[in-house]
């Protein structure tokens, strides 16, 4: 395994199944890691909106919560508001913990595509974090 950036056609990528040894091949394969390098800046920018919409949506204190919630729909659920308040902030971290780590699922696999030492297939990565981030940045426009 070479230790610096080759210019080369034939390479294996993250698993023994992914050997490439053609021009074809390796197009191919420097187009999936682009789209997993836009598909990680798009969780990423992804992950941070959600953040937001979550941090916005929390009641200044617990107690004002409680007035709320017992104002507009307590009628309508046998379980108590600071409950429902709790089981719905454990349901939102839970689904932000799941991003996270596919994020870093994918970011791993990343740099270990750029760790084959492959001019091509790294930049496929820098081209598809580019146009990832072009795509995604509009949408952190926080209204």
């Amino acid at each position: 395994m070479a230790m610096h950036f080759i210019f080369s056609d034939k390479v294996v990528l993250l698993f023994d199944f992914w050997s490439v040894h053609s021009p074809a091949g390796i197009a191919l394969s420097v187009l999936v890691v682009l789209l997993l390098a836009v598909l990680y800046e798009g969780i990423k920018v992804g992950k941070a909106k959600l953040l937001h919409q979550v941090l916005v949506s929390l009641p200044t204190s617990i107690s004002q919560q409680v007035i709320t919630e017992t104002d507009w729909d307590s009628a309508a659920s046998d379980l108590p508001p600071v409950s429902r308040t709790h089981h719905r902030w454990y349901l939102r971290h839970f689904g932000q913990s799941l991003i996270h780590v596919i994020q870093v699922v994918i970011g791993y696999f990343i740099m270990l595509a750029v760790m084959s030492y492959n001019t091509w297939i790294f930049l496929g990565v820098v081209l598809g974090s580019a146009v990832g981030y072009y795509l995604a940045y509009p949408l952190l426009r926080m209204d």
